[in-house]
Parts: C-alpha cells; sequence; structure tokens
C-alpha cells in the first residue's frame, strides 16, 4: 500500500484553515475547512464548472 495517499497541496489560515488534499491514485481533489482544528471540519470534492471532479497528477513523496 502507497505510504503518502493523500498530499496536501494548499493550505491557507491558522484557525480558519483551508487546504486542498489530492489522492495521489485518483487524482482527485478535495477541500478541507476548518474554524478551528479541535472542534470538526468539512471535507468535500472540488468540482468543475460541470459538476466533474478536478483532477490533479501529484506523484507522491516518498
Amino acid at each position: 500500500m502507497e505510504k503518502n495517499r493523500f498530499v496536501e497541496t494548499y493550505s491557507q489560515g491558522v484557525t480558519n484553515v483551508r487546504k486542498i488534499i489530492v489522492d495521489t491514485q485518483t487524482g482527485v481533489n478535495y477541500l478541507l475547512i476548518s474554524s478551528n482544528m479541535t472542534s470538526g471540519c468539512g471535507v468535500a470534492v472540488l468540482v468543475d464548472q460541470d459538476g466533474k471532479p478536478i483532477i490533479t497528477t501529484v506523484k507522491p513523496e516518498n
């Protein structure tokens, strides 16, 4: 099994966190949002204007 299947490609904020995470096997982009990382967060698939998942080719770090 791949060690780093999910990689963070973008991060913004300290208390109001926004991150884009990419699945290195499928290339699907996810948005993680949290107003503070101790009380929970939300995750959603990022989609284009046609409603298709945004795909990014990312090689995992070893």
